[in-house]
């Protein structure tokens, strides 16, 4: 008899976790409208988005495959 395998949806994604990372940002962010004169906030949240984008869709394939 085989242990039993942990549930894929038990333990954090880390695309899961960057997308809370990246929401709970921006709700900072929010309160200041002076921080997206930044550039650098800019990058970050394209970074960020894209990273959970691409993470995302590679456990779709997965998924899928």
């Amino acid at each position: 008899m085989q242990p039993a395998q942990p549930s894929p949806w038990s333990a954090p994604r880390p695309s899961g976790v960057l997308l809370r990372l990246t929401l709970s940002a921006l709700e900072c962010a929010s309160h200041d409208p002076s921080i997206w004169r930044e550039a650098e906030v800019h990058r970050a949240v394209l970074v960020s988005g894209l990273s959970v984008l691409v993470n995302g869709l590679a456990l779709l394939q997965r998924d899928l495959d």
